[in-house]
Order: C-alpha cells, then structure tokens, then sequence
C-alpha cells in the first residue's frame, strides 16, 4: 500500500539524517579547530582516518537494519536474530583486536626511561668525558664514595627492563579502546531496533485503523439493509390497512410512500444527507401515518424550516417516530406523538414523546430500535447521548449529537 511506502520511505531518511550527521561531526570539529588555532592545518588524513572507522560501524547496521533486525521486528524469530547478531559482534572484536595499534591502546609518555635511555649517548658519561680503558669490556667505572667498592650494574639495567624500554604491554585480549568500541556497537544495534520498533507500531496502528473502518462500513451496510425492508414493510401493512378504510387516501398515501421511496433509494446509501432532507423525510412521513388515524391522535411536529448546512446519517431518527407510532397509539383512549427538533450550535437535538398503547407489544424496541442504537455507537462513539425513559403511560426519547 502507498502508506506503507511512506512508512519505509521515512525510516530510510531517518537513518540518512543520523548517518549524515554523524559523518559531518568530524569535518565541523576540525573546522573549528583550524578556525581557532592559526597554525592549524586541516587535516585531511586525519578525517579519512576517521571516517573509515565510521564507515566499519555503517557496514556492520546495513547489514544489521536490512538482514538481521527484520528477523526479530517483523518475522519474531529471536533464536536465529540472536545468534546472527552474536557472530557479528565476534566478528567485530576480533577485526579491532587485529588492528589495534603497535604498543597497546596508549603510546609511551616521552619521559619514559626507555626514552632517556635513547638520548644518552652511547660512549662517554654524562659530562662528556671520554671512556678509561677497559670500560667497554667490564662496565662502567666504579664512583667514589661509599658505593665506590660496588660495582654499577649493566646498562640495560641502569635504564631500566625490557618492559620499560618498549612501553607499556598491550592488553592480552581487549583494551579500552575496544571496549568503548563494542559498546558503541551495541548502542548502534539497539538504536536500530527502537526505530524500526517505533515504524512498526504506527504501521500496526495505522493497519488497524483501516480495519476498523472498513468493518465500521460494512456493519453500517448490514443494519441499512435491514432498517430499510423494516421500514417498507410498516409502511406497506399502513397503506394495506388504509385501502379497506379509504380507498381515496390510499392513493394519497401511495404518492406519500413514492417520495419517501425517492429519497431511500437516492439518498439511504450515502454516509450524510442535509437536514432539509431528512426533516421533509419525516414530514411525509408523519403525513402517511395521520391518514391512518382519527382525531384521538394528537400528532404534533415541530421541525425548523429553515436548517444550517450540516448532513445526518440518513434515516437515523426515522427509527424513533416510527416506534412511537407502532406502540404508543391506543384505540380505546386519546393518544399522543409529540416530535420536536432544534439545531443549536454544532449539535442536533431530538425529541420525541408519545403515549403508550394499553397492550404493551412485547416487540417493543425491535429491530429497528436496536439497529439505530448500533449506528449511533458506531458513527458516534461516545460523543452522543441517548436518553430513553420507559413510564407506565408515556415512552420519552432525547437525543442530542454532534452535527460538526
């Protein structure tokens, strides 16, 4: 997918920004040496000396971020990734302990014996003087004084062992300087894997969040196709009802059901309508069922005329008006459905009271109510509220969404 190319694209300029830092320190350090100092020269060997170091730790992350740590990021096989990583590492210190300069991590200090030693000059004393005979074979003239009767010990021994004379030993297996190398190393390694940890998360995230989605969509799909037959068939049973009552209206109530089916078959798919839209919906609507009543029905609605340029799922308060007419009309009292909208700021509220039949329906809240709950919490979450109260004699609905 492009975003996965993305998220690859940036991990690789990430890795070029730290890399290429990385490789200017150097030239920006000496640059401000010889900035500083006058008798300063830009030392060119010294940077190649430098920058071959790096180059040995880059070697060693290609192959580390392209063929070992997607081993353990993205195929989780820690077994082969651990060995893989541990032959590098023996590989690596064995390559610093071969290349470690003659004579240890440190040079001698310049006023090592062994350096004295070299200066003095090889025939005569200290103040020049030349030599007695037989000094060349036997050794040094004896001195006056009370170490006169003690002979002087040979001139190797005077400035000191072997040890002394060719500066401090190198380390038997690994000197400081290897050490820091390795930890570094190390450091690198781990570095790499918090970054491709780090593009992994997000791109679980954001595969997760296509998922969603698109299980978000086709959960919607199922409950249109359901709301929409729910719908029709209520409608139909009104109009079946009607043709016996009066055939007139019936025709009337036909024509109704022909807008209505317009706007379903036109506007149901899509994810918003405008209010406009959805407010003539329920007028028609109300006027289908009105047709079907007498005048112990009260039915009231109030809907503004004129509404903002804000969508609403479709069909999403339908739902509840036309609940309240399947259980709240009572044909051995007066009855009541009292709807009533407002839009105020950013948010949609819905009322919608009705009275309740006196033989409850046990199919109270079906499909439809059901359905409609399913939609708000998926479109909405939890940034709508839902009130519903059941009473003995009255069923209240209030809702109240987010129409930006």
């Amino acid at each position: 997918m492009k975003w996965m190319q993305e998220q690859r694209r940036y991990e690789n300029l990430t890795y070029l920004a730290l890399w290429g830092m990385l490789f200017a320190v150097p030239v920006l350090s000496l640059y401000i040496r010889t900035v500083n100092d006058a008798d300063y020269a830009f030392n060119w060997d010294e940077l190649f000396m430098i920058w071959r170091q790096f180059a040995i730790f880059l070697l060693i992350f290609l192959i580390h971020n392209f063929f070992l740590a997607p081993l353990l990021v993205y195929k989780h096989k820690r077994a082969l990734y651990l060995c893989s990583v541990a032959v590098i590492t023996g590989l690596f210190i064995v390559f610093q302990c071969s290349h470690r300069p003659q004579g240890g991590n440190r040079p001698a200090p310049m006023n090592h014996p062994s350096m004295e030693a070299s200066q003095n000059p090889p025939f005569g004393d200290d103040f020049g003087r030349p030599p007695h005979e037989g000094e060349m074979d036997n050794g040094p003239m004896p001195l006056h004084g009370e170490l006169g009767n003690k002979p002087m010990p040979p001139h190797g021994e005077r400035f000191g062992g072997p040890e002394d004379r060719m500066g401090p030993k190198p380390p038997a297996f690994m000197g400081e300087h290897d050490i820091v190398a390795l930890i570094i190393l190390l450091l690198m390694l781990g570095m790499n894997l918090g970054v491709k940890y780090y593009f992994k998360s997000r791109h679980d995230a954001k595969q997760l969040m296509v998922l969603e989605k698109e299980n978000l969509e086709q959960q919607l799909e199922y409950l249109k196709y359901q709301i929409n037959p729910h719908f029709f068939m209520n409608t139909l049973n009104n109009i079946h009802a009607l043709v016996d009552i009066d055939p007139e209206q019936a025709k009337d109530t036909i024509l109704e059901l022909s807008k209505m089916m317009r706007f379903v078959l036109y506007e149901g798919d899509k994810k918003g309508v405008p209010l406009s839209r959805e407010f003539e919906f329920i007028r028609h609507y109300v006027t289908l069922m009105r047709m079907r009543y007498t005048d112990k029905v009260e039915v009231k609605v109030d809907l503004p005329t004129e509404t903002p340029d804000y969508e609403l799922p479709p069909l999403m308060l339908i739902t509840f008006i036309e609940n309240a007419f399947k259980h709240g009309i009572s044909y051995q009292r007066d009855s009541f459905i009292h709807v009533k909208a407002a839009v105020k700021g950013s948010s949609l509220y819905f009322e919608c009271h009705n009275s309740k039949a006196d033989k409850p329906n046990e199919e109270r809240g079906g499909v439809g109510l059901t359905n409609v709950k399913q939609r708000l919490n998926l479109i909405y979450g939890e940034n709508y509220t839902l009130n519903i109260q059941d009473e003995p004699d009255t069923y209240n609905v209030e809702l109240v969404i987010p129409l930006a």
